[in-house]
């Protein structure tokens, strides 16, 4: 039995840290709790465990927000950057790793005929917009009220920071400094209502260029027909039907959440789980679509511009193939999704128990606790959840030496049985205590 967690106070060298962060960082602290008390300042990862600046180890379930699904520092992703290292760091000109890992990802994703390399995942879904309007040569996209595809205009949407949803395709603005005219280049469809989502397609397909979704939107799965539905329409308009799967590439399976559902889009943007960390996305579709990207069509006038410095880095590259060896694995992901099963099962059989409302939603990889509601399926599903205890069972789980997401478990390949026994003993400690 291992040792019950017992935090150390904080430190007076993180304690500087904490405050020389407060003072030059715009966005403030990082916690994994909306309380002071919980801020950390972390100082080593390593497997599923994470270790502060006052010597506190955690099993770690935010895992980097999701891209450590190895684990923190796996050995032969460590070793493939170490040998890439010694080479150099950056080339801007195409290197062996870039294209030997395009090539796996037209052999692993289904809808990868050509691939674009980029530095995050805001950066794919940006790009893939811009593509689509190229392809499609009109102007409008639709999203998914409360999808997130990261950080740039078109999709600071109606995501899930939503708080003055408005009258659907109408979209909301998540953040000040956004042109007012972006507004009217973005629809709005509720997840999961096939029929809604249909009506507002044909109503402007003649301006509209693209439709992005999360396969698995956040943590809501979709329905069954839904992304079938939105295939078929998509396909029976012309219009470029975009998967953002930059939480779910490479999670949900190799070929990512178009190989686990059977649903083939015509892009898809991939980031987190292929490069352990490394800062690396992947931009990747039919090579039609894709084709807009060769400099070549600079003569014809239909080029979309789409390069960085630093995208395609060695580095990050080889850290990516090092990733998808791992992963190819046998038997990877059927122990990663036990395991996964177990915590996500437990966790709702424990809720239960204690007579909490409560629904456990995701798919085993990539989960959470909605509480205060029995059925979750799309944004305003969820608005009805009890936001303030859910941020008390994740304190009262810091408590007990296991950190989180404000959302998500994220669950890797290192989380051995040993650590999941940890954690479901401390969901029925924490059920217990919200009891009552």
């Amino acid at each position: 039995m291992p040792p019950r967690f017992e935090r150390k106070p904080r430190t007076a060298r993180e304690e500087e840290l904490l405050e020389l962060a407060r003072q030059t960082l715009p966005a403030g602290v990082r916690t994994p709790s909306f309380s002071p008390e919980y801020a950390m300042v972390v100082e080593s990862a390593s497997g599923c465990r994470i270790r502060d600046c006052s010597g506190n180890e955690y099993i770690d379930y935010l895992m980097g927000s999701g891209p450590h699904l190895l684990g923190h520092a796996p050995p032969a992703v460590i070793e493939a950057v170490q040998r890439q290292l010694a080479k150099g760091s950056s080339y801007l000109l195409v290197s062996e790793p870039a294209i030997e890992l395009a090539a796996a990802i037209v052999r692993t994703v289904p809808c990868a005929d050509r691939v674009c390399f980029n530095n995050s995942g805001s950066e794919s879904t940006f790009f893939a917009m811009r593509i689509a309007r190229a392809f499609r040569k009109r102007d409008k996209i639709l999203k998914f009220e409360g999808g997130f595809h990261g950080m740039h205009d078109y999709a600071m949407m109606s995501n899930q920071w939503t708080r003055d949803a408005r009258r659907l395709p109408r979209p909301s603005p998540n953040s000040a400094g956004i042109p007012s005219a972006i507004e009217e280049e973005v629809l709005i469809a509720p997840f999961n209502d096939l029929e809604a989502t249909a009506a507002i397609i044909e109503e402007h397909v003649d301006e509209l260029a693209g439709v992005i979704v999360e396969p698995l939107q956040r943590t809501l799965p979709p329905r069954p027909g839904f992304l079938e539905g939105l295939r078929e329409i998509t396909r029976q308009h012309g219009v470029v039907l975009i998967y953002d799967e930059v939480v779910t590439g490479f999670r949900l399976a190799l070929g990512g959440a178009q190989e686990y559902y059977g649903v083939v889009p015509d892009l898809a943007a991939m980031c987190k789980g292929v490069a352990s960390g490394y800062p690396i996305s992947i931009l990747c579709g039919r090579e039609d679509i894709m084709d807009h990207a060769n400099p070549m069509r600079q003569i014809q006038g239909d080029h979309v511009a789409q390069t960085g410095t630093f995208s395609g880095n060695p580095i990050a590259c080889s850290a990516a193939l090092a990733t998808l060896g791992e992963l190819e694995k046998p038997g990877t992901y059927e122990q990663l999704f036990a395991r996964g099963r177990r915590l996500m099962d437990g966790l709702q059989e424990i809720l239960d128990a204690a007579g909490i409302r409560a629904r456990v939603s995701g798919e085993p990889p990539a989960f959470q606790p909605w509480f205060g509601v029995d059925e979750v399926f799309d944004f305003r599903s969820t608005q009805g959840a009890d936001a303030a205890l859910g941020n008390r069972f994740t304190e009262l789980l810091l408590d007990r030496g296991i950190v989180k997401a404000h959302e998500k478990f994220f669950i890797s390949t290192a989380h051995g049985d040993r650590e999941i026994d940890e954690t479901l003993e401390a969901f029925a400690e924490v059920a217990a205590e919200i009891a009552g």
